[in-house]
């Protein structure tokens, strides 16, 4: 059986996905390493709605 091959995230180059490959889904080391980097460093961000567009209700005063 031959080994399924995927776009590398950080590349795009094809990658074995399978055992043989331990840096799987990545193509080498270096692209998986590329990538962690970014996470760590927080340069991808998962977007997000400020809260006061969220409709929370949260800005009023409590009441006594």
């Amino acid at each position: 059986m031959k080994a399924r091959q995927v776009p590398c995230p950080t590349c795009g180059k094809a990658a074995v996905f399978g055992e043989s490959n331990p840096a799987r889904p990545f193509c080498s080391e270096r692209c998986r390493t590329l990538d962690l980097g970014g996470w760590a460093s927080e340069s991808y961000r998962i977007p997000t709605r400020p809260a006061e567009e969220e409709g929370t209700g949260n800005d009023e005063e409590p009441k006594t």
